[in-house]
C-alpha cells in the first residue's frame, strides 16, 4: 500500500516517490547516516583523530563506513572500534606497510594506516553529497599522514548506494593522489586493501556458521577458510573476480559479494577469516601524476547467495565501467 503524504506535500506538488528517496543526515563531525524508505542503511564514521587519550585516538583514527540492519533499529551487521582485532571497521582501506620519500629526500618507512601506527587517516571535507530516488553518493577528501604528522598524500574517496530488491548495492572508489616525490603501498593479505568485517558477534557468537562462497568450486562447508601465501599462490587465493561471504548476526543469515575490478591492480591476494573478516590486498607505487584508482562493489543481501548470483553481479559490474 502506499504511503500517505502529509496534505501540504500534495499542495505543493512534491512527487508521490519522496517517501521511498535516499536522504543523508549529517552530525556534523562525527558521522553521516542514510536512510532509504525511512530504513537505515548506512553510516559514514569520520570524526577526526582526536590524540586526548588511548582510547580516543584509537576510536577516531581512521574513516570507515557501518552497514545497518535494516530491519533492526540502530543495529549495525558491520564491526567499529573494539572487540577482535580493533583496527577492522566495517567496510575499510589502507595498507600497513607504506613507504615514501618526502619533498627533503628524507626516507619513511613502516608507515602503517592499517593499524594506524606511525600513521592515520583523516577526514578533511565533503566534495560531494547527494541523494534522490535512485542511489545515493558522497566523496570524502582524507589525508594520510605520516609518522612525522604532516600528510603525505591525498584521497578522495567516493561511496554509492543503490537499492535493488533485498540487495544493497555499495560501490567504493578511491584515487590515492601523492604529495610526495615518490611513494609505495604494500602489506599483506590480513592486513592491507580493501576489506569487509562483519559485527564482532560473530566472532564471539557464530564463527562456526561462517562460510565463503568461491569462484569454479562454490560455497565451502562452514567454519572453512582459505588464504593466499607463498605456498597457495594459485587461481583459488589470487586474482579472484568475486568472493562472497555468509555469516549470521542478530540472528539472521547475511551474505555479502565482494566484487574486484579487471582494472585493479594486480596480482590482488585474497584472504578469509571465519570471524568475518575478508578482502584482498594489492602493491603499487605511485608518482603524483600517477595517482592510484581502485574500484569495488560489494553487494549485502539479508538471506543466502549461489555462486551464480555472485558470479551474476560481477559480470554486471564489470559491464558497467
Amino acid at each position: 500500500m502506499m504511503k500517505s503524504l502529509p496534505f501540504f506535500a500534495v499542495i505543493l506538488g512534491i512527487p508521490l516517490s519522496i517517501g521511498y528517496a535516499f536522504e543523508w543526515t549529517d552530525t556534523e563531525g562525527k558521522y553521516l547516516d542514510l536512510k532509504h524508505e525511512y530504513r537505515p542503511i548506512a553510516r559514514y564514521i569520520y570524526e577526526p583523530i582526536d590524540e586526548s587519550s588511548s582510547e580516543r585516538r584509537e576510536a577516531t583514527y581512521k574513516p570507515f563506513c557501518h552497514i545497518y540492519d535494516r530491519y533492526l533499529k540502530d543495529q549495525f551487521i558491520t564491526k567499529g572500534p573494539g572487540g577482535k582485532f580493533t583496527h577492522h571497521r566495517g567496510i575499510f582501506y589502507g595498507f600497513s606497510q607504506i613507504s615514501y620519500t618526502d619533498r627533503n629526500g628524507e626516507k619513511h618507512e613502516k608507515i602503517d594506516t592499517w593499524h594506524c601506527r606511525r600513521g592515520h587517516l583523516v577526514h578533511r571535507e565533503f566534495l560531494e553529497q547527494s541523494a534522490d530516488s535512485e542511489s545515493a553518493s558522497f566523496t570524502s577528501l582524507i589525508d594520510w599522514i605520516g609518522d612525522d604528522g604532516k600528510s603525505f598524500a591525498e584521497e578522495k574517496r567516493s561511496m554509492t548506494f543503490t537499492i535493488s530488491g533485498a540487495d544493497i548495492i555499495v560501490d567504493f572508489e578511491s584515487i590515492l593522489s601523492p604529495t610526495v616525490p615518490e611513494m609505495h603501498v604494500d602489506g599483506d593479505p590480513q592486513h592491507a586493501g580493501f576489506q569487509f568485517r562483519a559485527h564482532n558477534d560473530v566472532n564471539d557468537k557464530h564463527k562456526n556458521a561462517t562460510y565463503y562462497i568461491r569462484p569454479e568450486t562454490g560455497a565451502a562447508d562452514m567454519g572453512k577458510t582459505i588464504n593466499w601465501s607463498a605456498k597457495l599462490d594459485d587461481k583459488t587465493t589470487r586474482n579472484l573476480p568475486w568472493k562472497a561471504m555468509s555469516y549470521i548476526v542478530h540472528d539472521k543469515r547475511y551474505t555479502v559479494c565482494y566484487l574486484d575490478h579487471s582494472k585493479n591492480p594486480k596480482p590482488a591476494r585474497y584472504s578469509e577469516r571465519d570471524y568475518g573478516r575478508f578482502g584482498s590486498y594489492f602493491a603499487a607505487d605511485l608518482v603524483p601524476e600517477e595517482p592510484l584508482t581502485v574500484r569495488y562493489r560489494l553487494v549485502i543481501r539479508q538471506g543466502e547467495m549461489k555462486a551464480e548470483e555472485v558470479a551474476k553481479h560481477s559480470e554486471i559490474f564489470w559491464s558497467d565501467q
